[in-house]
């Protein structure tokens, strides 16, 4: 007979006369106990008392551990599993049941699941580990417990391990949470279980755990029910290899990688909201109180942010009080388990390397590979290498490098070249071990390396992993390491990055390096001899429409960067859609500025000029450069970002004859990434006379979304009338798109049903044959990009925004695939898109909804100024405005605006100002340089406001 101390809310259930729909069998590790859970307790009570779905929740202390009983038996993990089934007997749990772990306890409850077929409804785990691959230590914290004269005292005789554990939280426990986390270990007596867990930790295959922990991953591989996973990034112990693992387990899983959490994620994040609210999309019906809540309290969702919903309050816990405690005490014991079996590493295996042979010239008619799948999976669709191949035996100019890394300058690639290069880095990368759905991240410079790498990946299935330079070294750190690439392909710079900062995947070298530097970056292969080994093979069967072709990342303006995950059908659409909206394709030159048009190029058959430029910091592109590269390949379109753009104004007055000649072959420019001043776009429509300046609006996720030309932004510019909510008019819906509004509530939340009715502020809502197929490791962000988006039109009144033919659609199916955007802004009574800013800047005021675009653009007037942002500072739903402003000249330092200026800009603003205040530049991006960081400014001028001294923010 053993007590158990169980949190349990069924009987608070009772009392509300709810009848639980499942029960969620929460399981804690080592050093902690059932408090873990006691937020999800609290939450899954008051959702069923709101009348969404009630879910039981029954957190175990396990035996020696919490507040349950100390038998001085040593329990390994075959033991504990046996020991969960005791209790779930004893308390009569009949199903369904969704199991929920952490650390070690995420072990047990699967071990659970996989013993209990029959009830088991779905399983949810938060960092833990059910294999530990043969030949690789377990980390570094757990070897050092491990050690002999260590364990005892640091984990028994001492609160070390305890201390330890506790320390990992992001941001810092609360010392009461930690005095609740510390109740039930306050003597070496009591801490006995904390000792026994580590202990039982199997190091490798001789451990007597070893063969249960086997028998449980290969079971789990195994289970075809749900699955959630919840992953801190920051886990010293349980590192991203284990994610990996699981993932190949449950490859239907839900996965969310929380990229600033650690171990204790059920402390860093709002886990409780999130598991909730997947019970309820898995196994629940959706309610009404489960409004989309996007916007409130200040932030959007994010890679990190909390979901909807509230925290139960955290405290000291003494005693769990009556209504959900319980002890049982189970008098029969399970019979043994099997014998456990031996589980590989998940992963595909890897062939050993094939090293470069000699082979000769590729014959002239060297037959290049079907493009595509099948006819019957492609149909009318061509996949993105479909031109390439098509111009394979053409010596025209592909592409143009005006400043490459290495060798002369230009260099000039033709299509034969180019197609022969990716067919052969195609063939070299299968012969290497590189496999459909394997992952390469490619941090090589844009140029003739970077496409040909590109299209090889693609053409051989390979999941391709883009994160420019223009991140920075920390985000470009992040997100490689989210991506989990198998192989890195990059340039010295960015090998040396992956070497010093701890990215995995094999490497190989776009360019020849000492032995002794290649060896010191562990580089495998050049891409030369990649080369080499496949001319003289052909590539593998092409991968189909609906597989995965790339993720992308975003520019990390709103937050950590993103990645965003497209499939073959995509990618295609999208090149489908520059084509089809500004005339791109074979015969046709392009100047770009910006490095996902350049890679997309190939894909339309155009001609391609990268000019001469610092790819992280697009202000270096001189109007020069852009000359030069345009009569490089008689540029009929130009593509630059706004921060480029204004460098190329800027520096016009240097341009010879000649070279402003060769800018007259462009009919077509355009810029976007951020708002492009209209002023700015008359300029560059002086320097370029025979050009329609455009300005598409869209995004990582969805390329193309709205179009507007220059004259179109002058004639929308009288359009408003005083009551209209202002921004930036960024045309019509474009290229297939779809485009609708999830209006704002009194708290800045976009909680509306999409639809077009015009002159109504909120979310702005797309869809579109080009949109992502989702998120990376990003459930909750899925999730929270289509939440309440519909997918039919039969019920909109109003026209169809999207179709560009102002007609009200028909009954039948809409778009499947929508993208709640973090953009706030409306339609008008033309079918105009006016963007008003980002979800998370509107600012909620005593006086109600503020959206920032429209106020900075009337302070933007104001002589000196050069640009404004609009920040609330203060508590939501009383927060006070306050202008920051960049001069020019710029201010020599930051803090109040002087009077005679912060008189015009209050004058001007249109809405009460607490406060000007100036800054000599403004935040802003890395990748644009172009999208002011409002949050950024928001958190410093509170600071100013509050007294603080005035540095730059």
């Amino acid at each position: 007979m053993r007590t158990w101390h169980v949190l349990d809310n069924g009987g608070r259930l009772d009392e509300l006369g709810r009848e639980p729909v499942g029960t969620v069998l929460c399981v804690h590790g080592n050093p902690t106990w059932s408090y873990l859970w006691r937020r999800l307790v609290a939450v899954a009570t008051e959702a069923a008392a709101a009348g969404r779905p009630a879910w039981r929740v029954v957190a175990v202390d396990q035996l020696e551990m919490g507040f349950s009983e100390r038998t001085g038996a040593h329990r390994p993990l075959a033991r504990r599993v046996r020991d969960l089934g005791d209790l779930t007997d004893a308390l009569g749990l009949a199903g369904p049941v969704v199991t929920l772990g952490h650390d070690w306890g995420g072990v047990v409850s699967l071990g659970w699941a996989v013993d209990h077929p029959d009830v088991l409804a779905g399983v949810a785990v938060l960092n833990t580990a059910v294999h530990q691959p043969a030949g690789t230590p377990v980390p570094a914290p757990l070897r050092l417990a491990l050690r002999r004269g260590v364990l005892a005292s640091s984990t028994r005789r001492t609160t070390a391990f305890l201390d330890t554990t506790l320390a990992l939280a992001h941001p810092p426990l609360d010392p009461a949470v930690k005095a609740g986390y510390r109740a039930p270990y306050r003597s070496a007596g009591r801490r006995g279980g904390i000792e026994g867990f580590v202990a039982d930790i199997p190091a490798d295959a001789a451990h007597p755990s070893a063969a249960e922990l086997d028998r449980v991953a290969a079971g789990v591989r195994a289970l075809d029910v749900p699955a959630l996973v919840l992953w801190g990034a920051k886990d010293p112990v349980f590192r991203d290899r284990y994610l990996d693992d699981l993932q190949a387990r449950l490859p239907h899983a839900d996965v969310h990688r929380f990229e600033t959490a650690g171990h204790l994620v059920a402390e860093d994040v709002d886990h409780a909201t999130a598991v909730l609210d997947w019970l309820d999309d898995r196994f629940g019906e959706h309610d009404a109180g489960g409004a989309y809540r996007a916007g409130a309290g200040g932030a959007t969702l994010g890679a990190d942010a909390d979901t909807h919903g509230r925290h139960a309050a955290p405290g000291h816990v003494e005693d769990a009080p009556a209504d959900v405690a319980a002890h049982a005490a189970p008098g029969v014991d399970r019979p043994a388990h099997p014998d456990g079996v031996a589980d590989d590493d998940p992963r595909p295996g890897r062939p050993a390397h094939v090293g470069p042979g000699h082979v000769e010239d590729v014959p002239a008619g060297h037959p290049a590979h079907a493009a595509g799948g099948t006819a019957g999976e492609w149909g009318d669709r061509h996949p993105l290498w479909y031109r390439l191949e098509s111009l394979a035996g053409s010596a025209e100019t592909a592409l143009v490098e005006l400043a490459p890394s290495a060798g002369p300058a230009p260099r000039v690639v033709s299509w034969r070249l180019l197609a022969r290069r990716v067919r052969e880095i195609a063939a070299g990368l299968d012969a290497l071990g590189v496999r459909r759905g394997d992952r390469v991240s490619l941090v090589v410079p844009p140029g003739a390396d970077l496409t040909a790498v590109l299209y090889a990946c693609l053409r051989i299935g390979a999941v391709v992993v883009v994160a420019d330079a223009g991140l920075g070294v920390r985000g470009l750190t992040r997100a490689v390491r989210g991506a989990r690439p198998d192989v890195v392909i990059g340039a010295a710079p960015g090998l040396s990055a992956a070497r010093a900062l701890g990215w995995p995947g094999r490497r190989i070298s776009v360019a020849p390096l000492a032995p002794a530097l290649a060896r010191a970056l562990g580089v495998e292969h050049t891409l030369a001899d990649v080369a080499e080994l496949g001319a003289r093979r052909e590539p593998p069967a092409p991968p189909g429409p609906d597989d995965t072709a790339a993720v992308l990342f975003t520019s990390g303006s709103t937050g950590p960067a993103k990645g965003v995950v497209y499939t073959h059908a995509q990618l295609a659409a999208a090149c489908r859609a520059l084509a089809t909206r500004y005339d791109l394709g074979p015969g046709t030159g392009l100047v770009a500025g910006f490095a996902p048009f350049a890679l997309l190029a190939p894909g339309l058959g155009a001609r391609t000029a990268i000019p001469a430029m610092d790819v992280t910091s697009p202000r270096t592109l001189t109007a020069a450069a852009v000359a030069d590269a345009a009569a490089a390949v008689d540029a009929t379109v130009l593509f630059l970002s706004p921060a480029a753009l204004a460098n190329v104004v800027a520096t016009a007055d240097g341009l010879t004859a000649e070279q402003h000649a060769g800018l007259g072959s462009v009919r077509t420019f355009l810029s976007a990434g951020a708002p492009v001043p209209v002023e700015l776009l008359a300029r560059a429509a002086e320097l370029l006379p025979h050009a329609t300046p455009h300005t598409p609006y869209g995004m990582t996720e969805c390329l193309v979304v709205t179009d507007i030309t220059l004259d179109e932004i002058r004639d929308a510019a009288g359009a408003p009338g005083p009551d209209v909510p202002g921004g930036v008019c960024v045309g019509r819906p474009a290229a297939g798109a779809v485009v609708r509004i999830s209006a704002l509530d009194d708290d800045g939340a976009a909680t509306g049903t999409p639809s077009t009715e015009p002159d109504v502020t909120g979310e702005i809502v797309v869809s579109a044959p080009h949109l992502k197929q989702g998120y990376d490791r990003l459930h909750l962000t899925d999730r929270a990009s289509t939440l309440g988006t519909a997918t039919s039109s039969g019920s909109d009144t109003g026209p169809r925004a999207g179709t560009g033919t102002g007609t009200a659609p028909g009954p039948g199916p809409g778009p499947e695939r929508w993208h709640r955007t973090g953009d706030v802004g409306h339609l008008d009574a033309e079918g105009r898109l006016w963007v008003e800013g980002r979800l998370a800047h509107v600012v909620v005021t005593a006086d109600g909804v503020v959206t920032p675009v429209g106020v900075e653009q009337r302070v933007d007037g104001v002589p000196g100024v050069a640009r404004s942002a609009l920040v609330g500072v203060g508590p939501r739903g009383a927060a006070v405005l306050v202008a920051v402003v960049e001069t020019g000249p710029a201010a020599r330092r930051p803090g109040l605006a002087a009077p005679d200026l912060a008189a015009a800009v209050r004058a001007a603003a249109g809405r009460p100002l607490a406060a000007v205040l100036v800054v000599p530049r403004m935040p802003t991006d890395v990748r644009h340089n172009s999208k002011i960081d409002r949050t950024r400014l928001a958190a410093w001028a509170e600071g100013v406001l509050a007294g603080r001294r005035a540095r730059r923010p």
